[in-house]
């Protein structure tokens, strides 16, 4: 007797509140592109509406996906990202296109084209990443794996990677280029999470005292710090001083929610300022960066350009913005801040969208914190719960990082505002880590579990 095989069935989940979301990010969408197609023009117009609607088309494949997958994921991390890369696309198309150019054969694609193309990519791995990842079993089983594989990188981009200003940080792989460091900072959350998640009781316990500091076993506190140091070692002599500050930050921050422990915040803090002096003495690259931010206006035409620059375009911006397309990029046909569409976007973003548009752009951060903490404090063991707050933590302390910079709070280190500004490799990554979230956040996947015991997360977010 031959028996029928299980069918897989479908059971489509509406997502109602997700799809007003999306419809209230279409209507700004359309606005904003409309805004900046009458400033071109010089009346109203809607221009060529074609890199908006093939956005916003993205946006609802993805939302419909969801829907037939029946999953119960986050309904509000989509309507972000469809937001902060809807920006990224006005502004891409915005910016003097000639600030990247690539060839596909006989095809030329330029900055606004690029970059709709890398979001379109991203926001289909995010989809594919929430559906299809049922179970995050095998990430915490290969943790040593990953981080091994994550220092090869690095590694490989050490000597085999292209030198730019003084840093040697990407690789060609024919017609692309890209950033292992990017993919490193969620390679290394993984292993992380992993690794506190088995060793929390022991690094919780006090057993070493360093003066009036109590420290955990040596013995489940040196792989960790190791493996973290070794891959921040490499970064540093990359002069990838963004991606180094990031993965400290993140590795504190993982360490203090998972053994409450204050005094290793006070460790970690000591050991950076020390760090810090060092590489200042040390360091040219560091040095410089340092002196730039303490006065850019000691080289005005030279290293402080940047900086003054964007100080200005802020000032221009005032509280309302001068309008979309109605900022000054470029003088004389020359981008007024060389990396606009990189490191310095979000100068572009005040002066063109003024405070109230920065803070919106920051609002957007503080709610994709808050929905990635409270995946966090919902989730059914301690590794998925410290998976997603470390994978929460990668984009909104990067966010943190480069607004600060810009905004001449901080010295610039070089990282990219997240699903803003222009680049495949941040693109794909931070949608990779958005699709992370999403797949942690199915209820579906754990009804009918305990509540965990963890106590990590949710006193966190508390």
């Amino acid at each position: 007797m031959r028996l029928a095989r299980p069918r897989l069935r479908m059971r489509p989940r509406t997502r109602d509140r997700e799809l007003r979301l999306l419809t209230v990010v279409a209507l700004a969408m359309g606005a904003g592109w409309v805004s900046l197609s009458s400033t071109r023009s010089g009346g109203l117009s809607i221009g060529d509406p074609v890199p908006v609607v093939c956005w916003l088309l993205g946006m609802l494949g993805v939302h419909v996906a969801f829907v037939i997958s029946g999953r119960d994921l986050d309904q509000v991390l989509l309507p972000v990202v469809g937001i902060l890369g809807g920006i990224s696309l006005l502004f891409m198309e915005r910016l003097p296109q000639g600030l990247v150019v690539q060839r596909f054969g006989d095809r030329t694609l330029m900055l606004g084209d690029l970059q709709l193309l890398w979001l379109l990519l991203g926001l289909g791995l995010l989809g594919v990443t929430a559906i299809s990842v049922r179970s995050v079993r095998w990430l915490r089983e290969y943790r040593y794996t990953w981080a091994a594989l994550g220092i090869g990188l690095l590694a490989a981009v050490f000597l085999l990677g292209d030198e730019v200003n003084g840093a040697r940080l990407s690789m060609h792989i024919g017609p692309f280029s890209g950033q292992p460091s990017e993919l490193l900072k969620v390679i290394l959350v993984v292993f992380l999470a992993a690794y506190l998640a088995d060793n929390r009781p022991m690094l919780a316990r006090s057993s070493m005292r360093l003066g009036i500091i109590r420290l955990p076993p040596l013995a489940y506190l040196l792989p960790m710090l190791a493996t973290w140091g070794v891959a921040l070692a490499l970064v540093i002599i990359q002069k990838d001083l963004g991606a180094a500050l990031l993965l400290f930050s993140v590795f504190l921050a993982l360490l203090y929610i998972a053994t409450r422990r204050g005094s290793y915040v006070v460790v970690g803090l000591v050991l950076f300022f020390v760090g810090a002096a060092v590489l200042y003495g040390v360091l040219g690259h560091v040095r410089a960066r340092v002196d730039i931010w303490l006065d850019p206006w000691a080289d005005p035409l030279g290293a402080g350009y940047q900086v003054i620059r964007a100080l200005y375009a802020f000032g221009r911006g005032g509280i309302l913005g001068t309008g979309l397309g109605a900022g000054l990029p470029t003088v004389d046909g020359v981008a007024a801040i060389p990396l606009i569409h990189t490191d310095f976007v979000f100068a572009a973003v005040g002066e063109e969208l003024g405070l109230l548009g920065a803070l919106a752009v920051g609002t957007c951060y503080l709610i994709l914190a808050e929905r990635g903490m409270r995946i966090a404090a919902r989730a059914p063991d301690e590794f998925q719960a410290l998976l997603a707050a470390g994978l929460t933590l990668v984009i909104v302390l990067q966010a943190a990082l480069i607004m600060a910079a810009n905004l001449r709070l901080v010295p610039l280190t070089g990282v990219t505002l997240p699903l803003i500004s222009y680049g495949g490799s941040s693109i794909l990554t931070n949608a990779l880590v958005v699709g992370s979230l999403l797949a942690l956040s199915d209820r579906t996947a754990v009804r009918g579990v305990p509540a965990p015991t963890v106590r990590i997360a949710r006193s966190a977010v508390a």
